[in-house]
């Protein structure tokens, strides 16, 4: 075969990520209503089994409303260590198909296939090839959609449900796209619905023939523009290979309220660890910091930081942390934590390191690693997190 495939875009999605890692790790949970999230008071489901979804548990719900909805659910706490391990060796599959992948997330990704044609004979080998090997290298599952473009191609994986593969060929993609509703669209949010709906569209089709004048007076330009082109079923944005991820974060919502400055320090502290072995173990760096505080009232003020040097481990981050202290209100109750890193890139590219740069810290945390992995992520950590059990976190999220 010559020339690209004419549905050259595939999205990969490992559907119940952290539920399949488990079950990989523990066989007896499999065909069992599982979640993944914290068990206490506080806790949330960072993801659901297909088994638990039927009783109507799904991501992101609090933890005592998916007990209330299936009290039999089993609870697994997160190992986010593990997550990062195996995403990584994910994204490597992906990559060893086509350098064209663009991550979503730890868990999601665009493929861009086209040049494959001259391997395989069609996209739907392509990928029945990456969900073969992936399958067989992990043992893990992933839903892959194919289309001629991201749009298509991601819609195409929910229709791929549960761990399976659809495609959308070209001929067929506004017959595919139409019926659905506009809420299927990413980016179709509270607002902008109810004013598709006051326009009378409740589908794409429907979308379809509304004049884009009037969908840019109701919604504005930007917005008005691009809905009226992805209602035709054109999307023109390419796979872009930026890495495994743009960013990463780690937060914790405590069970009890953080009210002292120990309190906080040490939890800092925590999440500092938590985030830079995740950065060590994904082989990434990162450029800027961004802390997170929700005060017992919901209040949620971030503020962000560019630091002089890339940040490549725990110590780095808590330097960083550090600084960004003293722009929090620390007298008012603290309901979560959060830290997160942006613009990260491979731990081999060229980075800025400043003049107080010492190696020390970088040999520290590869021993620290080490004895991890050979012994567990609870087997060594900073003396002021080990010393002290944690605040009762109960809904870590990783991301």
């Amino acid at each position: 075969m010559t020339g690209r495939f004419a549905e050259n875009i595939v999205h990969a999605d490992m559907d119940a990520f952290f539920v399949e890692v488990e079950r990989q790790r523990d066989p007896a949970l499999r065909r069992k209503p599982v979640v993944v999230g914290g068990a206490g008071r506080r806790g949330v489901v960072a993801a659901a089994s297909y088994e638990a979804r039927k009783y109507g548990i799904r991501s992101a719900m609090p933890m005592g409303q998916a007990r209330a909805a299936y009290p039999n659910v089993i609870v697994v706490p997160p190992d986010h260590r593990r997550y990062a391990e195996v995403s990584s060796e994910v994204f490597s599959i992906f990559r060893s198909f086509t350098p064209l992948v663009e991550g979503l997330s730890f868990d999601e990704a665009f493929l861009d296939i086209g040049g494959l044609s001259h391997h395989f004979p069609d996209p739907e080998t392509v990928g029945h090839a990456l969900r073969k090997t992936v399958r067989d290298r992990l043992g893990l599952p992933v839903l892959v959609g194919i289309g001629v473009n991201k749009v298509i191609a991601k819609l195409a994986s929910e229709s791929a449900k549960p761990d399976g593969l659809f495609r959308v060929p070209k001929e067929a993609t506004l017959d595919f796209l139409h019926p659905l509703g506009v809420r299927a669209i990413s980016g179709v949010g509270e607002a902008t619905h109810a004013a598709l709906e006051g326009l009378g569209v409740a589908t794409m089709g429907d979308l379809a023939v509304i004049p884009v004048a009037t969908l840019v007076r109701r919604l504005g330009t930007v917005a008005g523009n691009h809905l009226h082109r992805l209602a035709q079923g054109i999307d023109e944005r390419p796979v872009v290979p930026a890495g495994e991820t743009k960013s990463i974060s780690a937060s914790e919502t405590y069970e009890y309220d953080l009210e002292t400055p120990e309190q906080v320090d040490t939890e800092l502290l925590r999440l500092c660890d938590r985030l830079g072995s995740r950065l060590h173990v994904a082989g990434l760096t990162g450029a800027t910091v961004t802390m997170t505080v929700r005060y017992a009232d919901f209040e949620t003020v971030t503020r962000q930081e560019r630091p002089t040097q890339a940040v490549v481990g725990a110590h780095d981050l808590w330097l960083v942390t550090r600084s960004l202290h003293a722009r929090f209100d620390w007298d008012r109750p603290v309901r979560l934590l959060g830290l997160g890193v942006a613009q990260v890139q491979d731990a081999e590219s060229p980075v800025q390191l400043s003049t107080e740069f010492d190696p020390r810290w970088e040999n520290l945390t590869g021993a620290v690693e080490e004895v991890r992995e050979r012994f567990g992520g609870g087997a060594v950590g900073p003396a002021r997190v080990v010393l002290r059990s944690p605040q009762a976190g109960t809904g870590k999220t990783d991301e």
